[in-house]
């Protein structure tokens, strides 16, 4: 008994701690874990974990380095296609795709989709996530169309084998409601928001960032439908959840930065826009650094403020930026 409770008991525990965003806590049990442990397949599993719990809170380079070491573990230790390979491959796209590194990120969900491929049923939930997070890279490249069919493939496979409120269903529903935004199908875009949205505030804590991230995504589509005081209403709640949950330079809070400075400009409020921007590019580059495409989109943002203003020298100065650092790490099909 004692060695259960030092051993899978805690297991159980650091998983339960991650699975609630409990990241700090369940970090301090996984580097327990990783200091006890007596085995490669001990510590690639706490490595593993450790990678996911760095992925969350934003710590990417940390998180690769985790991964990593799980996967050198795995690869030495495991048969080709062992499904703890193709979830260590699918890991590690999570987080180059979360860095910008969206080539690296599809080659490796393309090494995780083959493994499971050859090991799974065809409608197995694993399969569903491998098309969801190709569906990711696709749309971070811009490729909508391709991200779409990916989705609902995830889609398609979800709705015959998870309970109809199922966090995974509405995590597909939200990402079809963005390709659609992104592709200026507004109503569709609505429609998936509010359904993700509805699952998530049955099944998740009032202040679960996931719930901040439909306020966020339906403020989108309103900004996009020139409703700007909605989507500040709806930002503004995303914003609120995201400051109580999240570390003070998450991406996320990047992005909702983003968003609102975004529809203060469309007002005419430019000063509110501009510190909303800046506020946004400050959190990416301490988390980046200054080479990841949404530094870029935030030096944009920040020339179309001056340019509004009439500061034209300031306002180039940030094109310039923008321009030389998406030409650094877009593909030249990029739209």
């Amino acid at each position: 008994m004692r060695e259960e409770i030092s051993g899978a008991g805690w297991q159980r525990m650091g998983s339960l701690l991650w699975k609630l965003r409990e990241n700090d806590k369940a970090e301090q049990v996984y580097r327990m874990l990783l200091q006890q442990a007596s085995n490669d397949a001990d510590r690639a599993y706490c490595y593993n974990q450790l990678g996911l719990i760095k992925d969350e809170q934003g710590d990417y380079s940390m998180a690769v380095e985790f991964h990593e070491k799980a996967l050198g573990i795995w690869q030495k230790t495991l048969p080709p296609n062992h499904p703890d390979l193709a979830n260590s491959y699918n890991n590690i796209g999570l987080v180059n795709d979360n860095m910008g590194e969206y080539s690296k990120a599809l080659s490796f969900y393309e090494q995780t989709l083959e493994i499971r491929h050859n090991i799974l049923p065809e409608n197995h939930p694993d399969l569903a996530q491998s098309y969801n997070n190709i569906g990711l890279v696709y749309a971070n490249m811009g490729d909508y169309s391709k991200a779409i069919s990916s989705y609902e493939k995830a889609l398609d496979i979800w709705q015959k084998t998870l309970p109809t409120n199922h966090p995974l269903l509405a995590v597909c529903c939200n990402n079809i409601g963005l390709a659609y935004d992104n592709i200026g199908q507004y109503s569709d875009a609505l429609s998936f928001y509010e359904r993700s949205f509805q699952i998530r505030i049955k099944v998740l804590p009032q202040n679960h960032p996931d719930c901040a991230q439909s306020y966020n995504n339906i403020g989108l589509v309103y900004n996009n439908m020139g409703e700007y005081s909605k989507a500040l209403s709806f930002y503004e709640k995303a914003l609120d959840i995201w400051q109580k949950t999240l570390s003070s330079n998450h991406p996320l809070l990047a992005v909702c930065c983003n968003n609102i400075g975004l529809a203060y400009s469309s007002m005419n409020q430019y000063s509110k826009a501009l510190s909303f921007h800046e506020r946004a590019l400050q959190i990416r580059q301490n988390t980046f650094g200054e080479s990841h495409p949404d530094c870029a989109q935030s030096y944009n943002n920040i020339g179309l403020v001056y340019d509004n203003m009439g500061e034209y020298s300031k306002a180039l100065s940030f094109y310039n930026k923008a321009f030389d650092l998406w030409q650094k790490t877009l593909p030249p099909n990029h739209r």
